[in-house]
């Protein structure tokens, strides 16, 4: 937030210096104009008949006390004008920073408001008031930007749910079609092994369809059925149904539900995000290893599990699709690239956020914080 607002800050003191010094300057030569239509102003004698005797001497000394005046009066006006100089100074700052603030206000506006507007919400507008000029125009700009982007987004998410659900029929087809030909007489042992590998291959690809449609619909912000959920109690039931894996794994499960860690939202895809950090945490876990999984009472889930030292680099970048560790933490590949990118998709429709952290002494920490 603080380098966010510097720029704002620098851009206001370069515009307060500015119209800082244009009102001094006004002020500067107003004040000379004074002083030299004052210092123009001289006393002439009035043209008569010659002095009669012994006026000289009290002439010179009427003019000695005129000229002592018109010094005195010189000081005064160069001290008042000092002190006016000196006032038209400060006021020329508060003026100038008020006048800034005035002109900069619109632009915090916008920029606080395009700061709001993420991935999510592309739906919001600026709709910036006031008359039509270049600040407007700059508005409108971003609100045309704003359109553009929530239209491609929605069209690639279409896309991607869409295909998703046109390929499920074809597969469906090639799943009978493997049926049918291994429920032949007397198949040879080659086409069973065959038609078991294409299962397992068939198998794969409606995991990454269901994690695409998952995806889609999380990104897409559905969440008509929002109703109070226990981040605790999800937990609890993925590990339960987990319990043969983890088990036949030899994992040390820890687990420290000391609270509700009650949050509001869809229960089927709180469910689901809640399942793919338990089972990210299952899979990518070597034989023998541990998973701590802890709930508190704020709406916050952290699983945290052992294993190599991983780097941060790549750990930030498992929140992308098909991104994956799988290599560096297991040793073999497994899963669909898509577990922890919809974690981070359904967090994000939720208001939430999914956190990624390589631990020093090793492993990974997950966390999950919601609203």
């Amino acid at each position: 937030m603080d380098e966010l607002r510097r720029p704002a800050l620098r851009a206001r003191v370069r515009f307060t210096a500015l119209y800082a010094a244009l009102f001094l300057g006004s002020g500067i030569g107003l004040l000379a104009l004074t002083l030299l239509l004052a210092g123009g102003q001289s006393t002439q004698a009035v043209p008569g008949q010659p002095d009669p005797a012994g006026s000289r001497e009290i002439i010179a000394g009427l003019r000695e006390q005129l000229a002592g005046a018109e010094e005195a009066r010189s000081r005064q006006l160069l001290v008042a004008a000092a002190l006016a100089l000196l006032v038209m100074a400060v006021v020329s700052v508060v003026m100038g920073k008020a006048v800034a603030g005035r002109v900069l206000r619109p632009l915090r506006t916008i920029t606080a408001a395009t700061r709001r507007i993420t991935a999510d919400s592309l739906h919001e507008r600026l709709a910036a008031p006031g008359p039509d000029d270049e600040v407007k125009h700059l508005a409108d700009t971003i609100d045309g930007l704003l359109e553009r982007l929530e239209t491609s987004f929605a069209a690639q998410r279409r896309f991607i749910a869409n295909t998703s659900h046109e390929l499920r029929t074809p597969l469906a087809t090639m799943r009978a079609s493997l049926d049918v030909a291994v429920a032949k007489p007397e198949p040879s042992s080659q086409a069973v092994a065959l038609a078991d590998r294409m299962r397992t291959e068939l198998d794969r690809v409606d995991e990454l369809l269901e994690g695409l449609l998952v995806l889609a619909r999380a990104q897409h912000g559905v969440l008509a059925d929002r109703v109070e959920v226990s981040l605790a109690d999800l937990a609890a039931d993925a590990l339960a149904i987990r319990a043969d894996a983890i088990a036949t794994k030899g994992l040390v499960l820890d687990t420290a539900f000391t609270g509700t860690a009650r949050t509001v939202g869809s229960p089927a895809l709180l469910a689901r995000m809640v399942e793919n950090v338990i089972d990210n945490a299952v899979v990518h876990n070597g034989n023998g290893g541990w998973i701590r999984v802890t709930a508190g009472i704020e709406p916050r889930l952290v699983v945290e599990t052992g294993g190599p030292v991983l780097d941060p680099d790549h750990v930030a970048r498992l929140a992308q699709p098909f991104q994956r560790l799988a290599a560096d933490r297991t040793g073999f590949d497994t899963g669909t690239g898509l577990g922890l990118s919809i974690v981070a998709a359904i967090a994000g429709a939720h208001g939430g956020r999914l956190d990624l952290h390589a631990r020093p002494e090793g492993g990974l920490r997950v966390t999950l914080v919601l609203p």
